[in-house]
């Protein structure tokens, strides 16, 4: 089948597909320049870089399935600016072809399903994530190192993984992501047999011949002072030649003390940039999205997402791990819906209990209301001086910390105020929690006196 006729069955099909608003916008400006059947690639034309992006991350599969349906082939895509001139075409013609003969033996590591789509963002990353989707729009050219840094669990993976796979989808650059273990045993590696020239030379092709390297966990090369000298010298490889370097640590550059003073300070020429563990809402937030794709997707009520929110606080793998538990307990019960008891149920055996998760919400307003020298009837009543409102706001934010009960529960109890006056009164001790050393230890003593 000839160009012409292929890219006209391929429109006439993709009409079918998609409204007009979009056919005009994304697909009628197209061209297709060229197919490659011996690397089957077509090369397409698009007339802005906004094309590339959207085709890419938003239209490529669809654009895949329907030449697949007409020509029975898989083919790769490859979209190229129009303004081009055509000598540059052809050489980048020539480049992709060549590019995907190497990729064939080259392994980025990259996930793909881990990218900014499906990144969810709140106040505790937003900052981070915008500043590594410049770096994927623009790598190499500014923040160079990102060095992201914060607790296990909080979703550094996953925007590195982004980065890589955004800058893979959109450009022709070579991404590889590894963590510091395969890093370190691929650097030993080089003297476990008596290639070692060889070995060298295909670890520093390995490293240096690309284009953006993303190394995960890099406080656990610290103590590997061969390994780290290595690490040294490839980072200022790349870094002089304006490879795009993103490296994450659970402890800022500053607080890894163990590492040598010339690596901590490279780590600092671009930009450190750290995750907060999520709050209530981005939680939230986080377990609706995870459900999408699961069996459980329309079973679970507000209460029992808010419940596992609230009992898995500061790290989002173990709310995955909470999910997971969640779909194998419904598979062998199945529920018509998961409730907050059936939630209490099934993670019982996950979740650490402590004594406060024992105490009732009368405990918590007596105990608030003793240290602040008010009475619990205050703390219901419909007062909202600074000296009541402050307090109660904190009864309610322990009375979700430490309480199965639900948010139309507390407020019941709170002299009869609506759940969202309850959230907004968590999230507001929450903030308040970040900057305010005093008021942690308030929090403690009410506690120590329940």
């Amino acid at each position: 089948m000839n160009t012409e006729n292929l890219w006209t069955q391929f429109l006439e099909q993709l009409k079918e597909k998609v409204n007009s608003m979009t056919y005009n916008t994304w697909f009628k400006p197209l061209q297709l320049l060229k197919i490659d059947n011996d690397n089957n690639i077509i090369i397409i034309k698009v007339p802005m870089a906004v094309h590339i992006s959207i085709l890419t991350n938003k239209w490529y599969s669809l654009i895949s399935d329907i030449v697949m349906e007409i020509t029975g082939i898989e083919y790769d895509f490859k979209f190229v600016l129009e303004d081009l001139k055509q000598s540059e075409t052809e050489n980048l013609v020539d480049k992709v072809i060549n590019n995907k003969k190497e990729e064939e033996h080259f392994e980025s590591n990259l996930i793909p399903r881990l990218n900014f789509d499906n990144y969810i963002i709140g106040d505790s990353n937003k900052f981070a994530k915008t500043v590594a989707f410049a770096v994927a729009q623009a790598p190499g050219k500014i923040y160079n190192p990102l060095f992201i840094y914060g607790k296990s669990g909080l979703g550094k993976t996953h925007l590195m993984q982004a980065i890589g796979n955004y800058i893979v989808n959109t450009t022709d650059l070579k991404v590889l992501y590894v963590t510091s273990e395969t890093f370190r045993k691929d650097y030993t590696g080089i003297f476990n047999n008596d290639n070692t020239v060889e070995n060298a030379n295909n670890f520093k092709k390995k490293y240096r011949n690309i284009d953006v390297l993303i190394i995960d966990d890099i406080q656990y090369l610290v103590g590997s002072d061969k390994t780290l000298e290595e690490f040294f010298h490839t980072f200022n490889d790349l870094h002089q030649h304006n490879k795009q370097i993103i490296i994450s640590s659970d402890r800022s550059p500053d607080d890894l003390k163990l590492l040598e003073e010339r690596l901590r300070s490279r780590f600092t020429w671009g930009l450190p940039v750290d995750i907060y563990p999520p709050d209530f809402d981005l939680r939230c937030r986080i377990i609706k999205d995870k459900i999408k794709s699961t069996s459980i997707a329309n079973l679970m009520t507000e209460e029992s997402i808010e419940y596992v929110a609230n009992s898995y606080d500061n790290d989002v793998r173990r709310i995955e791990g909470a999910i997971n538990r969640l779909v194998a307990y419904t598979a062998m019960t199945v529920p018509e819906k998961i409730t907050l008891d059936f939630a209490c149920e099934a993670l019982k055996d996950d979740i650490s209990h402590n004594i406060y998760n024992t105490s009732d919400i009368s405990m918590i307003q007596k105990a608030t209301a003793d240290f602040y020298g008010i009475t619990v009837e205050a703390l219901k009543s419909k007062k909202r001086s600074s000296n009541i409102a402050y307090p109660r706001q904190i009864a309610m934010y322990l009375s979700r910390m430490l309480t199965e009960e639900s948010l139309p529960r507390i407020g019941l109890e709170f002299g009869g105020r609506d759940h969202s006056t309850v959230i907004h009164a968590c999230n507001k001790i929450e903030e308040d929690l970040k900057n305010n050393s005093q008021l942690k230890e308030i929090i403690n003593e009410i506690k120590a006196n329940m």
